[in-house]
């Protein structure tokens, strides 16, 4: 529980790193995703966004911009925030099918940030009211360059406190492709 909690802080803290667009800013968010899925699996990186979407719409700003409340999970950039479950749960479920290394966490970390993506163009064209052309020129093309270099960084980084994680006997694991902990 308290890992989980840690990491369900650690993205509010991340989403505090933004850099305003026109539309949606770029944030610290989506690294903090991959982190979360990257180092704790589908199930607890799934419940760390839970309980970091519960904060903030239960009125904590954990939200990009010191932002909180209901009313940001319905506005334009609450796709995003709903897509960063099943994003989480995703990547933690093909590293737990595949193996928690590198590349195969820059794949894993890659396929959440499209998800995500495509969550937050589709509820930015029907929340913002735009057409299919301006929600996806402003909404996803403009973080994918960003959203890859990102996935990387949540890899390399994921991976390398999971495995210290695990080699400490503070993180266990029931994954096939990793070595167990008693």
């Amino acid at each position: 529980m308290i890992i989980t909690a840690l990491f369900a802080a650690i993205i509010g803290v991340l989403a505090q790193i933004t850099i305003p667009l026109p539309l949606v800013p770029i944030t610290g968010q989506t690294l903090a995703i991959g982190l979360a899925a990257t180092i704790l699996g589908s199930r607890l990186g799934t419940v760390s966004v839970l309980l970091y979407i519960f904060m903030g719409a239960a009125g904590v700003p954990v939200f990009a911009e010191m932002k909180a409340g209901i009313s940001v999970l319905f506005g334009p950039t609450g796709g995003y925030i709903v897509g960063f479950i099943p994003a989480a749960f995703l990547i933690g479920w093909y590293l737990e099918k595949t193996s928690f290394r590198f590349t195969q966490a820059v794949i894993a970390n890659s396929i959440g940030m499209i998800i995500t993506l495509l969550f937050g163009t589709v509820w930015l064209k029907f929340a913002a009211n735009l057409s299919w052309t301006a929600a996806f020129s402003g909404g996803f093309v403009p973080f994918v360059i960003v959203g890859f270099i990102k996935a990387a960084l949540a890899s390399w980084l994921g991976v390398l406190v999971r495995n210290r994680l695990v080699s400490a006997r503070l993180l266990f694991t029931t994954n096939s492709n990793e070595p167990k902990q008693a």
